[in-house]
């Protein structure tokens, strides 16, 4: 019965470790996207048309070269943190030791992806911030971000990092009594 349920959660873990790949090659390609069509679209105005998936912000580029960088800079900002964290996950899924769990590797990468996960948090604020500030003056109208969930992720991610921490220590201790 032990070997079963070790057997799982162990398939569980590499297809978690896969679709981490996939999730983290997919953000990639989407920063990578918005990256280099913001490039061409500070060259050529009009590509700010079609910034990524038939999203314009031609009105705003027009309006204000300066303002247009800031937003762009924050939705790539976004997009690569959220890339960076499936790649941390990815580092702590292949530390993951089954006979021994709880290390310190997996406990400061969790607790890594917390504090990427509180940046997210800031840079949708900004975006949020910033979007209300041209809704006020009717420069362009730009549809809010949730950033409810990342605060919350955040402090969850810590817990768990701390649990793993104090798992270490367990660990260590129990090793000693040995």
């Amino acid at each position: 019965m032990e070997t079963i349920g070790k057997t799982r959660t162990e398939q569980i873990l590499r297809v978690m470790y896969v679709l981490s790949w996939i999730t983290f090659i997919g953000l990639l390609i989407k920063t990578g996207a918005i990256l280099i069509s913001f490039g061409v679209s500070l060259i050529n105005p009009e590509a700010s048309h079609n910034l990524y998936k038939g999203w314009s912000l031609h009105g705003l580029r027009v309006h204000s070269l300066w303002l247009y960088m800031q937003v762009v800079s924050l939705v790539i900002a976004f997009s690569g943190l959220k890339a960076y964290i499936f790649y941390l996950v990815i580092k702590a899924l292949s530390k993951v030791n089954m006979t021994n769990p709880f290390t310190m590797d997996v406990a400061h990468l969790l607790e890594k992806i917390s504090y990427v996960l509180i940046g997210i948090w800031a840079v949708a604020l900004l975006y949020n911030a910033q979007a209300e500030w041209f809704a006020k003056r009717q420069i362009i109208n730009l549809d809010q971000w949730s950033t409810d969930g990342f605060f919350l992720m955040a402090g969850l991610v810590f817990i768990i990092s701390q649990i793993f921490k104090r798992g270490v220590e367990i660990q260590t201790e129990n090793e000693l009594t040995v």
